[in-house]
């Protein structure tokens, strides 16, 4: 009867199970933090320009006034167009980045894996 080797069974448990789980939860706080991150930097931007545009209401006293800060308000719609379509890629690159690092890590635990259930059948 064979022995039972503890320290084999929890190595290889660690990099069966473990280690994969651990480094698929760390890439997805890393993704989380960067997706929470960015969509803050775009809510302040957001919030900022909003507000900007109502203290320039606040200073419409005459026609002129309100002239102007019409044109101005084209110029701003154009400038949050951009600023959205900016967040919007910069939304897709994490979420690209996410799924091929995700990709990488399965590929390699399937590599490590298979390695793993080769070293086992020969030595049985």
């Amino acid at each position: 009867m064979r022995d039972f080797n503890t320290q084999q069974f929890t190595e290889q448990f660690e990099s069966l199970f473990f280690g994969p789980a651990r480094a698929y939860a760390s890439l997805s706080v890393d993704y989380t933090e960067k997706l929470l991150r960015a969509q803050l930097d775009a809510g302040q931007a957001y919030t900022e320009t909003g507000i900007a545009q109502l203290r320039s209401l606040l200073d419409v006293k005459d026609a002129e006034g309100l002239r102007s800060y019409m044109e101005g308000q084209q110029k701003v719609a154009k400038e949050l167009t951009e600023r959205f379509k900016g967040d919007a890629e910069k939304v897709v690159s994490l979420q690209q980045d996410f799924v091929q690092q995700s990709q990488k890590l399965a590929d390699a635990n399937v590599k490590q894996a298979s390695e793993s259930v080769e070293k086992a059948t020969r030595k049985a």
